[in-house]
């Protein structure tokens, strides 16, 4: 197993070097969506309306942070169950998706189409949520605020621990 500390947006050449159950310590500015938020942006995308962030230049992380205790940035962080996003999850690839983060075994299908689209899918532990809250330099809600923990955040991480779980391609 490799560790790789990787800054977000990352090049093609960047996922090319992965394996499979090497470490990854991610840096940069990723987004929050889950069930509700994937549909929105699916919506967006069949109207043909631009995505109001670009997804070749970020991950998509499936959880909802819970609410920041004072003083704190960010509230815990755990991930998602990423099966849950398996048959939302084409759209944003061919939109150019390439970093995916969340927990859990995804179906044949979706590391199909990961692979196909040279993108990569990384697991997050779950059951240490309020450890990586510490990796959150900034956290804002971005979009659909009605949605709760549900709604799209903007965050900046700084080292995120994950795993590399499917590598395109």
């Amino acid at each position: 197993m490799q560790v790789h500390e990787l800054r977000l947006p990352l090049r093609a050449e960047d996922i090319r070097k992965l394996k499979e159950g090497d470490k990854v310590l991610l840096s940069g500015i990723i987004y929050t969506a889950r069930d509700q938020a994937h549909k929105k942006l699916i919506e967006l995308i069949e109207k043909g309306v631009d995505l109001p962030f670009k997804l070749r230049e970020t991950a998509i992380f499936y959880c909802g942070p819970s609410p920041k205790a004072e003083g704190k940035v960010c509230g815990a962080i755990g991930p998602t169950t990423s099966s849950r996003m398996d048959g939302l999850t084409l759209p944003l690839l061919q939109q150019g998706l390439k970093v995916i983060i969340g927990k859990g075994e995804r179906s044949a299908e979706c590391e199909r189409q990961i692979r196909e689209h040279g993108a990569v899918y990384l697991t997050a532990i779950g059951g240490i949520s309020a450890v990586l809250a510490r990796t959150i330099v900034s956290c804002e809600t971005y979009l659909w605020e009605e949605l709760g923990a549900e709604a799209v955040y903007r965050m900046e991480l700084d080292r995120l621990p994950c795993y590399v779980g499917i590598v395109g391609d």
